[in-house]
């Protein structure tokens, strides 16, 4: 409860897991992310709550076999994945910052299910500096997932370069491939639910949205938006699907 920091920090760390444990800290305090993980194989958890000012779980670099399941998270960033800094973290489930060093390892294997996000910033974000790196985001399961009053529920974003410095080239070479949404449901805060800002040089590719239904405001039709993103959608799509096949 109320670290300073982030809570609990898994990094070079082989078959661990964490079940049933509850993470609290003010909405509004910063860096307090819930668990952040990287350097990290056969990592599980299970079972718990994060109610932090920061990401629910943050998955940095050379993190592989990662599962996550039955996770209460928000308020606070939700997941995300992160190279180049928060390895691709995702916002509540957050895979992100990746592209910080140009020698990264990859993030591989990541699932992330039967879970419910309330009230965060983000719902389930992969994120990368737009920096030359060796880094890349591989075989990523988001499915059965609540999202309630998001306001980015599905993003991409490998155009991370904070007051646009030390970003030469404004182009992320962390190469992301086969990532599913699958059967994610919700409201989204923003009319924008669903966004795939994929790297200039490198497209994400073999995306696949599968059975997604957010939607804005008393069931308004939300939008999406794609930039260099390669898929396939199947069964209900809502937002319209923007991926480029």
């Amino acid at each position: 409860m109320n670290s300073q920091i982030t809570h609990m920090t898994l990094n070079g760390c082989s078959n661990v897991a964490v079940r049933n444990v509850k993470l609290v800290a003010p909405k509004n305090s910063p860096n307090t992310d819930g668990l952040d993980v990287q350097l990290s194989t056969g990592v599980t958890f299970t079972g718990s709550t994060v109610q932090t000012g920061d990401d629910c779980v943050a998955i940095g670099p050379g993190t592989h076999n990662f599962l996550i399941s039955k996770l209460a998270c928000g308020p606070g960033h939700g997941f995300k994945m992160t190279i180049n800094i928060h390895i691709y973290y995702v916002i509540i489930c957050c895979i992100g910052s990746l592209a910080k060093e140009l020698n990264e390892d990859g993030v591989e294997n990541v699932t992330l299910s039967s879970s419910v996000f309330t009230g965060t910033q983000n719902g389930v974000r992969i994120k990368s500096w737009a920096r030359l790196s060796t880094g890349f985001v591989k075989n990523v399961f988001f499915q059965d997932l609540i999202m309630k009053n998001f306001q980015n529920p599905i993003i991409i974003d490998q155009n991370y370069c904070p007051s646009h410095k030390g970003c030469p080239t404004e182009h992320s070479g962390v190469k992301i491939s086969q990532v599913t949404y699958k059967n994610i449901q919700g409201t989204s805060a923003t009319k924008q639910a669903m966004k795939l800002v994929c790297s200039k040089s490198n497209p994400c590719t073999d995306i696949t949205l599968q059975d997604i239904k957010l939607t804005y405001k008393k069931g308004t039709p939300a939008t999406s938006y794609c930039f260099n993103a390669l898929g396939t959608s199947l069964g209900v799509s809502q937002p319209t699907s923007c991926l480029n096949q």
